[in-house]
């Protein structure tokens, strides 16, 4: 596999000057804020899992249907990923958001009344829809109100939240989970108290301060050029979330049942990926030639986790796996958006996240599949680890080079 190269004798375009930004510190909070909340729905059950497994152990396909319910959502986001910049800007940014964070939380507390797993499985496709237009919402007001290097900052920040609420939401699913399975879900109850927040302070940017950067009439959209960085990406999902969504279920096999210890082994895991954003920022310079190693970190660090007997080695396995995963993702967004030019970009992070979520949603399956035929949930993370070692050796033996970003005027990246 390979990502291409820009066309020969395409012309680069220059970079977005900054404008007078329309946007607030309140508003910028807000927006973080929001951001975070699909990371919850990704994440705060994960302790939980093998009690809800245990609670219906009768349901027929339950052994599936309780992972899907983890990552069911990211299916629907998946989905709508690439349509979702057309809704967003048909309905309008601050009331479509502001309502679909109060539905968040209507359908997010569902299943703590919902005996069905077939209800609750419907209720987190829908939890999902209304994540897809959160983040959507969030992302496109902060390109909306801000420009720049300010727009980047921003950006950068959104990301780090993220990754921080997650290792706070392991940890509270896991103590919060010990009452119970359907405790944790009363953390969506929060969101009610954000939405009429964001009906008071939000507020969408003037038409002109939002114009369309880099546009080309007529000019066709690279789907060929993306084909390759979104498949890498779709398998980088699978890679990135096996640890938060097997973990429990891990140590479930190694006899460990206390919430409060899988939230807070999730969260040490959850910390590295912070970990390792962080260290991506000092590294992204040469990232066309970290990608092979990045691969390399994460499959060693299954390595260690399908070799654990005891629990020091399986968190120290997923930790070494999170430094990977933490430096995978930004990698990999990053040198995908280096192949579009402006005017593209819409599209192809809608392709890119589409491809993510859709990795995250089907991770869960996939290793379900290849425990069937190894036997353990332990021997499926050592295929995966092969399998990661083996796009890591074939990126680097093929020399695979990401272009860098256009340099913007005064040699910055752009």
């Amino acid at each position: 596999m390979s990502f291409p190269s820009p066309a020969p004798g395409t012309r680069s375009l220059p970079a977005p000057e900054a404008g007078t930004p329309t946007g607030t510190r309140s508003m910028a909070v807000l927006l973080m804020i929001g951001s975070c909340l699909p990371v919850l729905g990704a994440v705060l059950i994960a302790p939980v899992l093998p009690r809800m497994q245990d609670h219906f152990q009768n349901t027929p396909g339950a052994d599936v249907l309780v992972p899907v319910a983890l990552t069911v959502p990211a299916l629907a986001l998946g989905l709508l990923a690439p349509f979702a910049g057309v809704i967003v800007d048909r309905l309008g940014r601050t009331r479509l958001l502001t309502a679909a964070t109060a539905a968040y939380a209507v359908l997010g507390t569902a299943p703590l009344y919902l005996d069905s797993l077939g209800a609750i499985v419907a209720s987190r496709a829908l939890v999902g829809i209304a994540e897809a237009a959160i983040i959507t919402c969030c992302t496109t007001l902060i390109g909306d109100h801000w420009s720049g290097r300010q727009r980047e900052r921003l950006l950068a920040v959104q990301t780090m939240c993220a990754s921080l609420s997650a290792t706070v939401f392991f940890a509270l699913g896991g103590a919060v989970g010990a009452a119970g399975w359907r405790a944790p879900f009363w953390a969506y109850a929060a969101a009610l108290l954000l939405a009429p927040l964001m009906a008071a302070r939000l507020r969408p940017a003037p038409a002109e301060a939002t114009p369309e950067e880099g546009h080309e009439p007529g000019r066709a959209f690279p789907w060929r050029r993306l084909a390759a960085p979104c498949a890498l990406t779709f398998f980088g999902a699978v890679v990135f979330y096996t640890v938060p969504v097997e973990m429990a279920y891990l140590l479930d096999d190694l006899g460990i049942t206390s919430t409060a210890t899988v939230g807070l082994a999730a969260a040490c895991a959850s910390a590295a990926t912070v970990a390792g954003a962080a260290a991506f920022s000092r590294l992204a310079s040469r990232t066309e030639a970290l990608l092979p190693y990045v691969f390399a970190l994460c499959a060693a660090g299954f390595g260690l986790m399908c070799l654990a007997d005891g629990v020091p080695l399986l968190v120290a396995g997923a930790i070494v796996n999170c430094l990977g995963t933490g430096m995978l993702l930004p990698a990999l967004l990053t040198r995908t958006m280096a192949l579009l030019q402006h005017g593209d970009r819409g599209r192809g992070s809608g392709l890119w996240n589409s491809a993510f979520f859709l990795g995250e949603f089907l991770c869960p399956l996939a290793l379900i599949a290849v425990a069937h035929v190894t036997g353990t949930l332990a021997g499926a993370v050592g295929v995966l680890a092969a399998a990661t070692a083996l796009t890591a050796a074939g990126l680097l033996a093929t020399r695979i080079r990401i272009p860098r970003p256009a340099a913007a005027p005064g040699g910055t990246a752009a």
